[in-house]
Order: C-alpha cells, then sequence, then structure tokens
C-alpha cells in the first residue's frame, strides 16, 4: 500500500507546475528570479529577510488579504506570467497557497517556493538574514 501511495504522490508531482526550490538552486532560475516574502512586517522584523527579497504581505496578522492590491504590488516586480519568482513565508504553508493561486487560477508559468520557508529551508540551512531597509512603506504599511 505505501508503495502505491508513494507512485500515485510521484506521478501527480510530474504534472505539477507550481514547483518548490531549495535555497541553493534558486540562481539555477536565472538573473531575473525575484524572491516575494509574503510574511507579515513582525515576522520580517523577527527573523529578518533573504537579502534581496521583495518583501509584500499577502496575508496579515489577523489572516485576511487583498489580493488586488497584493498583485498590484507584486505586478511591481514580476513583469510577466514566464518570469520565475520565489515566494517566501515561515514554513511553507502560505506560500503553497498563494502558489498554487498563482500558478492554477492567474496562469503564471514559473512560480516556486522556497521549500521549508525561511525557517527550515533558509535559517536552518546556516543563511543569514537581513533586518537592513527593514521601514515600513507609508502607503502599504509594508516594509
Amino acid at each position: 500500500m505505501k508503495k502505491i501511495v508513494l507512485l500515485l504522490i510521484s506521478v501527480i508531482s510530474l504534472f505539477a507546475d507550481f514547483k518548490h526550490i531549495d535555497y541553493k538552486d534558486i540562481k539555477t532560475l536565472g538573473k531575473d528570479v525575484v524572491l516575494i516574502d509574503i510574511r507579515t512586517p513582525s515576522e520580517w522584523k523577527e527573523t529578518g529577510v533573504v537579502p534581496g527579497s521583495k518583501k509584500i504581505m499577502f496575508f496579515n496578522e489577523k489572516g485576511k488579504y487583498d489580493v488586488n492590491s497584493w498583485l498590484k504590488e507584486f505586478s511591481k516586480y514580476v513583469k510577466d506570467k514566464n518570469q520565475p519568482f520565489v515566494l517566501v513565508c515561515r514554513t511553507g504553508s502560505r506560500t503553497n497557497m498563494v502558489g498554487n493561486f498563482l500558478d492554477k487560477q492567474l496562469g503564471f508559468k514559473n512560480v516556486y517556493d522556497l521549500k521549508g520557508g525561511i525557517t527550515f529551508g533558509y535559517l536552518m540551512q546556516g543563511f543569514k538574514t537581513t533586518k537592513k531597509d527593514l521601514k515600513p512603506n507609508p502607503v502599504t504599511g509594508n516594509y
């Protein structure tokens, strides 16, 4: 039974467009790849952020979101549906939801999430974050 389940998962993952990627492999996506941290400002302040990532909160502290506002900010960095980008959250749960939405509903072709999020896929792998430039945007409130 376990072999059947593992085989089924393997076959399904072959057809999934939304992809998980290790941080060390991001550079293989090319020079246009953008890292987008969708966590909350308090999370950015707590752990810092991946250097060079764009901070665009998707879900606020209460779990609410504004897709149109988020997409407007997102479109400043991801210029077309073929440009590769990597979503970052704490452990990968939120990026999984947002990534599948962008892939399946909106048709983005090169959607990735940082496998394990910033906690397991970045910090626990020995990479360092930065807290530089963590000042709120006066218009959006994003850092």
